[in-house]
């Protein structure tokens, strides 16, 4: 059996009195309940606010009248309460829930709340077991698409193409949809272009988006990136692309564990960011961009379900590149969280690290990072990441090559450029600050009505000071932390020591 049903076996067997399954998946979850339910031998009974006990007693709509009927009945079953969460925050119901529950541990009958989130009552946390249903897998997907595919056969004027290689992306890029997103999504395939083929997947990768944007706590990136966008890091892609096929079905017969994932640590603009998006495109991953601030909620318990909610949507689109921008912003309030919010914070961040030490899914976390001081010593430690790389300012030729992409990308030949003057001039700058340069020069340039040329480039970069100047003793203190404790993402030499601000 699949984990989630060994696990609900289990619980039914060993006559736990309430098991609280969260999902929004009612009709898989009864599905499940009851294949796992007539095996042993019990009655699967529904009940919901609007029907009461369906094909029971259908004026049993309350819920103390609920709970009432389950202690009065004698039947081995397994008794289904849906949406009883809003019900939970009722004293009496509490009160009433807590005699059923002395009863249920003597008896063969097992109460399931079937619900979208969890909120259990400090009075019943330890006579609950909280279960949630994971999201389909790759197995149950592609059965919702094959009996999808077969109720159109005969249907005219549709041309479906059901080659394996077809099935097979169609249902990789389906995870993370409920069975009944992903058949709608297949319905509205056909409905487009009258035909189920690979110009599809598109439509279903949109989905999918959408599906992230309701939850509010991933962003699905559409990256174009590729490791020729980067200046330089000849360390980091050489290492990324030794990688290439590190989730393939090959690299486990080899018996290759897949790669958990890497720090980028160093110093702004230089490039981090730009690093996550192309891994993804290059490993042809999906890129989910999560996002801290919406973790936190303002009811207790909400932000470490949120986490734990985030974590396992990334985990039902595995593999996956999780993105964690600006880490150490997200793990700021770790060393205050106990007198600022309850040690909330620490409770998050604590359920994250865990996940990235014993995490079995093939999600590969990108985290970037500008500064050290307020990341905890656990997450630098060797199992939560593969590598961590230091990504420092460019050198002369990798500034040369930064500008040669920057100019290309704006559609621009780069041999009409002198870009060695503009690389020597551009000393210290991080790639970020050699785009704007570009970007300025560009403008003034348009505003008269002309071509912008190596000199107006030349211009905006005397007119701009570098970030490495304003804080120099920073990224100096930084990169002496990073010496013998990183890897360097660039194969060169030591920098020279940054040039300060006079006084």
């Amino acid at each position: 059996m699949p984990p989630f049903k060994t696990e609900l076996d289990l619980y039914i067997r060993s006559r736990y009195p309430v098991i609280y399954v969260t999902t929004w998946e009612e009709e898989r979850a009864e599905r499940v309940l009851t294949e796992v339910a007539q095996p042993l031998g019990k009655e699967l009974h529904v009940w919901t606010s609007s029907e009461g006990f369906r094909g029971i007693d259908a004026s049993c709509t309350g819920p103390l009248e609920a709970l009432d009927m389950i202690a009065r009945s004698g039947a081995r079953a397994v008794f289904v309460l849906k949406d009883f969460h809003v019900y939970l925050e009722d004293a009496k119901v509490i009160r009433r829930m807590r005699d059923l529950v002395a009863l249920l541990k003597k008896s063969f009958k097992t109460v399931v709340l079937l619900s979208p989130q969890s909120k259990v009552p400090v009075e019943l946390e330890k006579d609950f077991v909280v279960l949630p249903l994971p999201l389909p897998d790759a197995g149950e997907l592609r059965a919702v698409l094959t009996n999808f595919l077969k109720s159109l056969d005969g249907a005219r004027g549709v041309r479906i193409d059901t080659n394996e290689a077809l099935m097979e992306r169609v249902v990789k890029a389906s995870l993370g949809l409920t069975e009944a997103q992903a058949a709608n999504v297949y319905a509205k395939a056909i409905v487009n272009d009258r035909a189920f083929s690979m110009d599809d997947l598109p439509l279903i990768s949109g989905e999918k988006k959408q599906v992230l944007l309701q939850t509010g706590l991933l962003e699905y990136y559409d990256s174009d990136q590729s490791v020729a966008d980067i200046g330089g890091l000849d360390e980091l892609k050489r290492w990324l692309g030794e990688r290439n096929d590190a989730f393939s079905e090959k690299a486990r017969a080899y018996g290759l564990p897949e790669p958990k994932g890497v720090l980028l640590l160093g110093v702004q603009g230089c490039g981090k960011s730009l690093c996550s998006k192309a891994i993804a495109a290059v490993w042809k991953l999906p890129l989910l961009r999560f996002d801290v601030g919406a973790v936190f909620g303002k009811f207790m318990g909400q932000s470490e379900e949120n986490m734990r909610k985030a974590l396992s949507i990334a985990e039902s689109l595995a593999p996956a590149v999780l993105w964690f921008d600006e880490i150490e912003k997200g793990l700021s309030g770790m060393k205050g969280s106990a007198a600022a919010d309850s040690g909330t914070t620490a409770r998050v961040f604590g359920t994250f690290l865990t996940w990235m030490q014993e995490k079995t899914k093939p999600v590969f976390v990108v985290a970037t990072a500008n500064s050290i001081e307020d990341m905890p010593p656990e997450l630098l430690r060797k199992g939560r990441f593969d590598e961590i790389f230091f990504v420092d300012l460019p050198t002369l030729s990798e500034r040369q090559t930064i500008f040669d992409i920057h100019l290309r990308r704006r559609k621009r030949d780069a041999k009409k450029f002198d870009v060695v003057r503009l690389a020597r001039e551009g000393d210290q700058f991080s790639g970020a600050e050699i785009e704007q340069a570009i970007v300025s020069a560009m403008y003034t340039a348009f505003a008269q009505n002309r071509e912008f040329t190596t000199d107006d480039v030349s211009r905006s970069i005397a007119e701009t000071v570098p970030l490495a100047r304003t804080m120099a003793e920073k990224i100096e203190e930084l990169r002496e932390w990073a010496k013998w404790r990183t890897r360097p993402a660039s194969r060169i030499p030591a920098k020279a020591p940054l040039t300060t601000p006079a006084p």
